[in-house]
């Protein structure tokens, strides 16, 4: 990514994760997105170039047995997999409400409500999703969804 476009990208992300972006540490780069946007929780995939599939990196309050279910997930499979597939942002007011068909069923059990899955597309290419909830309904802004995906591309700049 050219430096005039990254400069003008960093002024848009918050300082506290902006400095988590620059330590390269990603469990403290999620902490402090999921902090910033008020939520309770959160994953990062990395997109798994060989067999195709999302890998879980990293991933804060989620249920060990969830955990384990997403470990590994499809493009085009549950709001992760979608988010990556379409190349935008998917979210959902309600996920323990909602019949769209976008989450997976075990979803629901995290008890999250208001979710939002951003893919990182870094120089162009997709190198994962960054996914964010909170326990609440929650209708996602233009704004949050813009900034997130802003989030995701320079963590797409850490993927190992």
């Amino acid at each position: 990514m050219p430096g005039f476009i990254r400069a003008a990208i960093m002024t848009e992300i918050p300082p506290a994760i902006g400095s988590a972006l620059l330590s390269g540490n990603i469990t403290t780069i999620l902490r402090e997105t999921i902090k910033h946007f008020g939520c309770e929780a959160g994953t990062v995939h990395w997109l798994d170039i060989h067999s195709g599939l999302l890998t879980l990196a990293a991933h804060h309050k989620i249920p060990p047995h969830i955990s384990e279910l997403i470990g590994t997930v499809p493009l085009g499979k549950g709001i992760a997999g979608l988010a990556a597939q379409k190349r935008q942002p998917i979210s959902l007011c309600n996920l323990q409400t909602d019949t769209s068909g976008q989450a997976r069923p075990e979803a629901k059990t995290t008890g999250m409500e208001g979710s939002l899955a951003v893919p990182m597309i870094t120089y162009g290419e997709l190198c994962g999703v960054l996914g964010i909830a909170k326990a609440t309904a929650y209708e996602w802004t233009e704004e949050e969804k813009n900034l997130l995906l802003a989030v995701a591309a320079e963590l797409g700049e850490k993927r190992p």
